[in-house]
């Protein structure tokens, strides 16, 4: 129980920071109709999860709560793309290049074609 409500209130944080960041990036570029804000809020999540995650394997700066609170709580929340990225990095890195290449591959193609799915069968409900 003590590590769900870690990871929940790292996630809380991590959600409401991403709505935030992201609202003012769109706000900044003039409400755009390309959404920079989740591209903005994705490329920091990436960086953060690359470098904490460095920190981590480098320096073994993080027990395995902050981990939680971090990682999956504040980071999961702010985007999920950021542990995609960080996965994959590591996959790759590891010389598993493969798997690597079926992540991104598996990630976008059944990841769009889920929301294709949802949003078509909306429409019959």
């Amino acid at each position: 129980m003590r590590d769900i409500l870690i990871v929940g209130i790292g996630g809380f944080l991590g959600s409401v920071s991403r709505y935030l960041a992201g609202g003012w990036v769109h706000r900044i570029l003039n409400n755009s109709s390309f959404p920079f804000g989740t591209l903005a809020v994705n490329i920091c999540g990436c960086f953060l999860i690359g470098f904490l995650g460095g920190l981590s394997e480098s320096r073994q700066l993080f027990t395995g709560e902050s981990r939680l609170f971090l990682f999956i709580g504040v980071l999961g929340g702010f985007t999920t793309f950021s542990s995609f990225g960080y996965e994959t990095f590591a996959l790759a890195r590891d010389g598993e290049t493969l798997a690597a290449l079926a992540n991104v591959a598996l990630q976008v193609v059944l990841g769009l074609s889920a929301v294709w799915v949802g949003n078509v069968v909306s429409r019959f409900m």
